[in-house]
């Protein structure tokens, strides 16, 4: 993407009342507004939230807002060029429970208050494999720490991959922690009865590893 390109979308993410991009100084010194009033400030609702962390384009977010019109949708990423698509798409369509925010998933606890958030989607993470890399890996130990904050105790995380190495991480970390693991499957488009979130939602690039015949794995779990 050029870097014209790119300043274009960042002009028109301003104009966007569903895209959200606090500094990093309103967030950590709990000056960010809504914080605790996301459904109520920015959907107008009472609603259930749900986050997806590292939307990327913003499709999966803007697909579950338009198949459960009574929740609330945040995608999270820090390359707004990335996720204006999303918030383009939703504001042509007049999807209104789907927003955007700017943001390191790092400072997720700064941005959603306690107990805020009941549904927490990662999909198609950098599965981070070498050991240097392993503190951005976005189920390792401190991550989950920051979900457990933001999630109702009985909010649910869903992972999906195309990286068996990072579904392998996690169930280990998720049983060797005694998390509870509701659901787990590496190739869940090969297995009957797999959650339809799951498989009929795809991302861009989702629908690229399919053609590939590459299998995607998923875990829904509780964090304990």
């Amino acid at each position: 993407m050029g870097s014209k390109n790119k300043l274009k979308r960042f002009r028109e993410n301003e104009t966007f009342n569903n895209v959200i991009q606090p500094t990093r100084d309103e967030l950590v010194n709990a000056e960010f507004s809504l914080k605790g009033h996301w459904s109520k400030n920015q959907f107008k609702n009472n609603n259930p939230v749900v986050l997806e962390l590292g939307c990327g384009k913003g499709e999966y977010s803007v697909a579950l807002a338009k198949k459960y019109p009574n929740k609330n949708f945040i995608g999270i990423d820090i390359k707004g060029a990335r996720f204006w698509r999303g918030a383009k798409t939703a504001v042509e369509e007049d999807i209104n429970n789907v927003a955007f925010l700017r943001t390191q998933i790092e400072l997720i606890e700064y941005a959603f208050a306690e107990n805020e958030v009941d549904e927490i989607w990662i999909t198609f993470p950098d599965p981070q494999i070498k050991y240097k890399r392993t503190k951005h890996r976005m189920t390792n130990a401190a991550f989950l720490q920051r979900y457990k904050q933001v999630l109702k105790p009985e909010g649910i995380v869903n992972l999906k991959t195309d990286s068996e190495f990072m579904h392998g991480y996690t169930l280990g970390l998720l049983h060797g922690a005694g998390h509870e693991v509701l659901y787990a499957n590496h190739n869940v488009y090969k297995q009957e009865g797999s959650p339809e979130d799951v498989t009929a939602i795809q991302t861009f690039y989702e629908s690229q590893y399919l053609q590939l015949q590459k299998p995607i794995t998923y875990i829904a779990f509780k964090i304990k």
